[in-house]
């Protein structure tokens, strides 16, 4: 097929788009366009979750049947206008010492990295200033993967204990289904702590819940403990370590986004993945933005 190209202007910058009409789930019949439309559309409430965050894109430029690849540099041709920020990377599986990420700081941004085909936005808990120093953590972020025959049900009941324990910190957790398997519990914390402090925070609420819920929480990854259970991922916390943006699509079979849920729908049942369509008709909806509360800085976690 011919590669096809068109010229856009968002925010005063010029984009050429590729290849629009290329079906990138082919179940839905859903095309890069719509995926850029949905990108553009939910860019009011996904770009301050993202802002100053170092982005790992993960890409299907041949669509969701295709394989695909974690991305972390500013690839070859990314425009001059695009923010970039030189960090290491001790240990890399390249042998790279520092990456060039890219972040996204506006809509062109954004839509520019819909346009590689860059389906689902990864970014770490802490940020980035001006100059490209390291900020501390300003969210705590867990991951509660079920392990088959557990689902979405026991994730509730995890996240709904989780929530409690962490609001006796002063915590106030937002949950989000994963667009996957599971999903997340975001919490903003002060910014005012490093990342391993966090991260050891929260792999003591893993130890303490997987103490309290023996027979449905686990807290560590070894899959022989996890069937019929609910991993506790607290190692998203590393510095290390990305998750999943709220708003980003997910490459599945299905255009699934990890959409931000109200505590209501978490105990009402029934609870399912959601995809682009709902998401968007959520947003214009009387809750607006679930994931609003994010923005707001949150408390000190206590000492160990």
């Amino acid at each position: 097929m011919a590669r096809t190209t068109q010229t856009v202007e968002v925010d005063g910058r010029r984009l050429g788009l590729s290849n629009l009409e290329k079906v990138l789930y082919p179940a839905t019949g859903t095309t890069k366009a719509e995926v850029v439309a949905y990108y553009t559309s939910v860019a009011p409430v996904l770009l301050p979750l993202v802002a100053n965050r170092p982005v790992t894109r993960k890409r299907w430029p041949d669509g969701v049947e295709s394989v695909p690849f974690f991305e972390k540099n500013a690839p070859m041709g990314t425009p001059d206008w695009v923010r970039t920020v030189r960090l290491p990377v001790p240990g890399s599986t390249k042998d790279r010492e520092t990456i060039d990420f890219a972040l996204i700081d506006g809509l062109a941004s954004l839509v520019w990295t819909a346009n590689l085909a860059a389906l689902e936005i990864h970014v770490p808990q802490w940020t980035v200033g001006p100059r490209g120093a390291v900020r501390g953590p300003d969210r705590l972020v867990v991951d509660l993967d079920p392990g088959a025959p557990a689902g979405l049900a026991e994730c509730a009941e995890v996240a709904f204990a989780a929530g409690e324990r962490l609001a006796a910190d002063g915590l106030e957790c937002v949950p989000v289904t994963s667009g996957g398997k599971g999903m997340q519990l975001y919490a903003s914390i002060s910014g005012r702590q490093d990342a391993m402090t966090v991260h050891g925070y929260a792999r003591g609420v893993a130890e303490e819940l997987e103490r309290a819920m023996p027979k449905l929480v686990v807290s560590r990854m070894t899959k022989a403990l996890r069937p019929g259970k609910v991993l506790f991922d607290w190692s998203q916390n590393h510095p290390a370590k990305t998750t999943i943006s709220p708003y980003s699509l997910r490459g599945r079979e299905l255009p699934t986004v990890a959409a931000p849920r109200t505590w209501a729908e978490l105990g009402a049942g029934g609870l399912a993945q959601l995809t682009l369509e709902a998401v968007l008709e959520r947003l214009a909806g009387p809750d607006g933005d679930l994931a609003a509360s994010l923005l707001s800085k949150g408390p000190r976690l206590p000492a160990s």
